[in-house]
């Protein structure tokens, strides 16, 4: 097991403050070009670039500095992402909760997962099946690029910025 350094700790704070920027970015910026990196809605499929592209961003750049985690990096991108639509699901369709501060800790907790869990997991373990965790990477981030402009019926993908808008949902 690696010690977490100094310079991954910032990095995953720079991380943390640019997926919190994209939040606002398509709509200070209303482009097609943001539209595929920011949410362009408050639907929890959409927050899901905010943690995303900041992550993979980072472990790209962790992973060309001679790192090799990968596997573990890819595994906890996808764990991230599940912990964050999950915590997001259950918080807000099921238990209709509308609290930003749970938002802002779910969201970091979620980035946790995926940039600093990696430092927790057994390298070789995870180089063994890396090719089809970068394969599933590759498949969430189309994903989000095409359901960005086509999103399927479902309450995963539905707008949640108006107060109780899952109870008039109809399923």
């Amino acid at each position: 097991m690696c010690r977490l350094s100094r310079s991954n700790l910032l990095l995953f704070a720079a991380a943390v403050v640019a997926g919190s920027c994209l939040h606002f970015l398509h709509e200070l910026l209303p482009w097609t070009v943001t539209a595929l990196f920011a949410p362009v809605s408050e639907s929890l499929w959409e927050h899901a670039k905010l943690l995303y592209w900041p992550s993979l961003v980072t472990g790209l750049l962790l992973t060309q500095g001679g790192e090799r985690r990968l596997g573990a990096r890819c595994l906890a991108l996808l764990l991230g992402t599940a912990v964050m639509l999950a915590g997001g699901y259950l918080y807000h369709i099921t238990l209709s909760g509308e609290s930003l501060l749970f938002d802002i800790l779910l969201y970091v907790l979620s980035m946790a997962v995926c940039l600093l869990l990696p430092y927790f997991l057994d390298a070789p373990l995870w180089t063994q099946g890396q090719d089809l965790l970068v394969l599933l990477v590759v498949a969430l981030g189309a994903a989000l690029l095409l359901f960005t402009f086509l999103p399927p019926a479902g309450l995963l993908f539905t707008d949640l910025s108006g107060a109780r808008t899952w109870s008039s949902y109809p399923y």
